[in-house]
């Protein structure tokens, strides 16, 4: 089911007709198209019909976290998605019970990805909000990581910094879908744990997440396609 090219350009924009122009410009270019709250908020079931009627497969990144009967209930209803996303996440620290309970809801009819530590998370932001006292970020990605491997998931969202961590732990048995990539020419912005698209696809990273140093260069295409390039 992964395309075999490993780039997904994030669509993070509220815009519909931005959006589609761009997954028109970087289909030959890209394995897929991410779109998230900024963009679902705004246009919903039709936005997103509408942008994957380009022909990519699209990661639909809504990040659920909440009771399980809600998190199901929701996914239940993104599974009438025509067509369906090729992947949809969760929070993994919404718990054991509500993964599955996402597990099931989904069905088999997406992957299904737990969002280990957003990439915008430091060591001393994990501390600061609860998380482990005393254990560094990568520890904490690793429980969430095996968490996921027992809820039956297919794979994680997690730091380019923690690939090889989660490989060595899972193998194959998770898919690694990492943001935070940025060419070494790009500034990291509001991510603190990035890597540049070859440090992280030889680390064993599956899916290349990228954005901005994408949607907002003054060729799109052409900045998908020279990262495609160096990849190759």
């Amino acid at each position: 089911m992964i395309p075999a090219n490993p780039i997904c350009v994030a669509l993070d924009t509220p815009d519909l007709d931005r959006a589609r122009d761009l997954a028109r410009i970087l289909k030959p270019h890209v394995g897929m198209v991410k779109l998230g709250m900024e963009f679902f908020y705004a246009h919903g079931r039709q936005g997103y019909e509408a942008v994957a009627a380009e022909g990519l497969p699209v990661f639909l990144d809504l990040k659920l976290h909440d009771i399980p009967n809600t998190v199901a209930s929701a996914l239940a209803s993104l599974m009438k998605l025509e067509p369906k996303p090729l992947m949809t996440n969760v929070h993994a620290t919404g718990g054991l019970d509500m993964m599955k309970a996402a597990r099931d809801a989904v069905d088999g009819k997406s992957l299904l990805l737990a969002v280990t530590v957003l990439t915008s998370l430091s060591d001393d932001d994990i501390v600061s909000i609860g998380f482990n006292p005393g254990k560094v970020t990568r520890d904490h990605v690793r429980s969430l990581a095996e968490l996921a491997i027992e809820a039956g998931f297919d794979g994680v969202v997690c730091s380019p910094e923690d690939v090889r961590a989660i490989k060595s732990l899972a193998g194959r048995k998770l898919l690694t879908v990492v943001p935070g990539i940025r060419p070494v020419q790009v500034s990291a912005g509001d991510q603190k744990r990035v890597s540049t698209p070859e440090k992280t696809l030889a680390a064993g990273a599956d899916i290349l997440v990228i954005g901005r140093p994408i949607t907002r260069a003054a060729d799109p295409a052409l900045a998908a396609r020279m990262i495609l390039d160096s990849l190759q």
